[in-house]
């Protein structure tokens, strides 16, 4: 069948399971969005305000579902809008295909209108990128695409689309043919860095079991990987036949149940006693799909110092990159957690030397997990993020952008289970939040979804309140109001001697006439009775299909514990402030 390229680059995301693109039109990408809305039935456009927040979007979509998300953009800044979008999504290993329209093959190179070099600029950050040069080849590339997507350690890749490609006829050819099929998998392997890694042997399981059934204080340090892999069940299974304490960093929340009681918490800057303490005391550290990011090992040389490390991970390029492994085994995680415990349950393991030390050190919490009881019952987070998730149910899926309501959510939402506990981990990306919680509710429009954000990060991505108004999205936004940058702020309290170098955000706009101006029922609230009465009420808003906005005042001072000073050893973490 003969078709233009935009059509064939429809029907390529129809066949391989998209439902839903999120994007912004342009010039260079009219043909395309010219076909979206012939094929409006088929497959279901969500115009956002920002194509940074389309990225977001996609991202928030493949992290809730395990689908892999697709964002469009023009050509020019359309593009590089999506970049920090598209870099968020590399860092934390979320598949997303961007794509995004071109100047004519023609006027490449010549520094038109609108023209940059967006495979350039994106190689650092995306799996694979593709120029398409030949309109016969679009299909095939989109397959490709998708593939390299969702291979190995998952991530992002983008397509870009020379203008008068879209508008070319070429043939379109269902894929039907199962070497067909072959045949692209095998090209996409080739092209996908990440995914040239070596099939873990018998010999290195037989290793990482020998290494285990030494251990006497063994802790697992659980990380995104076990939530990518769909190994969660693997994992517990693993650390109850240990007997091992799980620590996880910020990206594996919600792999393991918070409620089991071999769970400690996060591990590292802002982890808990008693992880830190498991970690820097254990004499084997199991770390599974983490890749020890400088934000969980603050000094290297100090991190379990005392430990053989066992790393589990499907990159290859994560081994040794930060903190050296005594064994390794590089591949899926579920299938590594499989034969590893096919090996160590034939065999006792030796009595874990653990005792009680963690149950005791469970019991050491900081000063900001205790909730004031002052000011009439001023508002806490531990409190505001704990009934949010009561009113809400245990479906809820939390999201978050970046700062200290990132931190809180992660201490206090009851995450147990994954795809629970969406967040941007690695880049640390203030503005992630709204984007991706509409792409979120988008892929799980059963679940409940609720934005925890802070007023800082809230004023980069507000616009976006337009799409949830003009798609009714029902999410809840609940906005930490500390007037003030909170998480640096926290920093310039503690090392540089209270100087607020702009932090202070003591100025417009007024989030509830905002939130009005979007046509979004908004409550603000200063005390315990009136955030019971907003939570209320914006829970019956989301019933009828609306999304609410919380804007929650809290103390400026407010602050997140345990923290550890930057370079320090893991365990010597601040508990108190005065």
């Amino acid at each position: 069948m003969q078709y233009t390229g935009a059509r064939i680059l429809i029907e390529a995301l129809i066949e391989q399971g998209v439902d839903t693109v999120f994007g912004y039109p342009g010039g260079a990408v009219l043909f395309i969005y010219d076909e979206l809305y012939l094929h409006k039935d088929r497959i279901r456009h969500i115009l956002v305000s920002h194509e940074q927040h389309a990225a977001h979007a996609a991202d928030g979509y493949a992290r809730a579902s395990g689908r892999t998300g697709v964002c469009i953009a023009t050509s020019g800044p359309g593009a590089t809008n999506l970049v920090t979008g598209i870099a968020t999504a590399y860092m934390d290993s979320s598949p997303i295909v961007a794509i995004t329209g071109n100047v004519a093959r023609g006027l490449l190179g010549r520094d038109s209108f609108q023209e940059v070099d967006i495979a350039g600029i994106t190689m650092p950050i995306v799996k694979h990128n593709w120029i398409v040069q030949d309109v016969n080849e679009l299909a095939e590339i989109v397959r490709e695409a998708f593939l390299v997507a969702k291979s190995g350690r998952p991530g992002p890749v983008l397509i870009d689309i020379p203008k008068d490609i879209t508008a070319q006829m070429g043939e379109w050819t269902p894929l039907c043919h199962v070497h067909e099929k072959t045949v692209i998998s095998q090209r996409a392997s080739r092209l996908d860095e990440r995914s040239r890694r070596k099939t873990f042997s018998d010999h290195d399981i037989d290793e990482a079991a020998a290494l285990i059934r030494s251990a006497k204080r063994p802790a697992v340090y659980a990380g995104g990987g076990v939530i990518i892999a769909d190994a969660a069940e693997e994992l517990k299974r693993f650390a109850e036949t240990l007997k091992a304490p799980v620590v996880v960093s910020l990206m594996g929340t919600g792999c393991f149940s918070r409620e089991h009681e071999l769970y400690t918490g996060l591990i590292g800057m802002h982890g808990t006693v008693a992880s830190n303490k498991a970690v820097q005391t254990a004499d084997l550290v199991i770390a599974v799909g983490a890749r020890f990011s400088d934000r969980v090992t603050s000094d290297t040389d100090t991190f379990a110092a005392h430990a053989h490390i066992l790393h589990l991970d499907i990159d290859p390029a994560e081994i040794n990159k930060n903190v050296p492994s005594t064994r390794c085994v590089i591949g899926n995680i579920k299938e590594t957690l499989v034969r590893i415990l096919e090996k160590i349950e034939k065999y006792p393991l030796p009595q874990n030397g653990w005792g009680d030390d963690i149950r005791i050190w469970k019991t050491h919490l900081p000063q900001s997990h205790q909730i004031e009881r002052s000011r009439q019952h001023a508002l806490h987070p531990r409190f505001i993020i704990e009934e949010t998730a009561k009113k809400l149910g245990n479906e809820t899926i939390a999201v978050t952008d970046v700062g200290q309501h990132q931190m809180w959510t992660a201490q206090f939402f009851p995450c147990n289970t994954p795809r629970t506990f969406i967040t941007s981990g690695g880049l640390g990306t203030m503005g992630f939040g709204l984007g991706a919680a509409a792409g979120v509710k988008t892929a799980k429009t059963g679940s409940p979804v609720a934005l925890f954000t802070g007023d800082g990060s809230f004023r980069m991505n507000c616009a976006e309140m337009a799409t949830l108004t003009a798609y009714h999205i029902p999410l809840l936004i609940v906005i930490f109001n500390n007037r003030t940058l909170g998480m640096v702020r926290q920093w310039q309290y503690l090392f540089y001697e209270k100087r607020y170098s702009e932090t202070t955000l003591d100025r417009p706009p007024d989030f509830i006439k905002l939130a009005d101006a979007y046509k979004i029922p908004a409550y603000r609230v200063e005390n315990e009775a009136s955030f019971f009465e907003a939570l209320e009420q914006a829970a019956a808003d989301i019933a009828n299909g609306q999304a609410a906005l919380i804007e929650a005042v809290i103390d400026s001072d407010e602050k997140v514990l345990p923290m550890v000073p930057g370079g320090k050893p893991i365990h010597e973490q601040i508990l108190h402030v005065i």
